[in-house]
């Protein structure tokens, strides 16, 4: 591994817990929407929008198209009304990712500079990074729905090490997906570090992490 002087990380499922966050979405529009079912039929209903879901890679408008056509509603909602609802209260279920906050803090007070790269709509991300206390981390942020470029174009991460005053040769990227984070931030020239959580390798990729990681704190041991 190069010598490491500043770090960027992905912000779903690196930093802050989707899993987590989804399913308590689901849970409550469930109990909001759906309130006629009973107990064991709530839980197959959140678990199928958790499928349905695709861990967030579902086009947004797609998904909320097909839960208003699937759902066992009394009074169906369209996709416009999903949408409204999603927008307004999703944010508010964001939970941190384990170890977050002292990786981050550990990573500052090495003296490390620090960015966030992710994909999404500015709004959302935003209310997400603000809900979880994130900002004042970071030197720089870009979001996809902001910059107008989205992982794994190399051109985001070329963005983001120009906020950051760094270069690729010197920054390592910290992320969940083996192809928005780890292939493309090493198209770009980065090192990167895979954060293994709900996506298995793909073998076709013509790069590799310079570690693998369970867990954040890991990091400690290795940047």
């Amino acid at each position: 591994m190069r010598e490491v002087r500043a770090l960027l990380f992905d912000l779903d499922n690196t930093l802050m817990d989707r899993d987590q966050t989804f399913r308590s979405f689901s849970m409550k529009f469930v109990q909001d929407f759906l309130e006629h079912l009973s107990e064991k039929q709530a839980v197959q209903v959140v678990e199928d929008m958790i499928i349905r879901d695709a861990d967030g890679y579902r086009d947004k408008d797609g998904f909320f198209a097909e839960l208003s056509e699937v759902l066992p509603w009394e009074k169906a909602l369209t996709a416009a009304d999903i949408r409204a609802y999603y927008d307004e209260t999703y944010i508010r279920h964001g939970a941190m990712m384990k170890h977050a906050v002292e990786t981050l803090e550990y990573c500052r007070d090495r003296g490390y500079p620090l960015g966030l790269v992710t994909n999404g709509g500015t709004d959302i991300q935003y209310g997400k990074i603000d809900l979880l206390g994130l900002r004042g981390y970071f030197r720089t942020i870009v979001i996809s729905g902001e910059a107008g470029i989205s992982k794994p174009d190399p051109a985001i991460y070329r963005l983001a090490l120009e906020r950051l005053g760094s270069t690729a040769e010197q920054t390592i990227f910290i992320g969940d997906h083996p192809v928005n984070d780890i292939w493309g931030a090493a198209q770009s020239g980065m090192d990167t570090i895979w954060l293994k959580r709900n996506h298995a390798w793909d073998e076709s990729l013509n790069v590799k992490p310079v570690a693998v990681i369970q867990e954040l704190d890991e990091l400690w041991g290795i940047i």
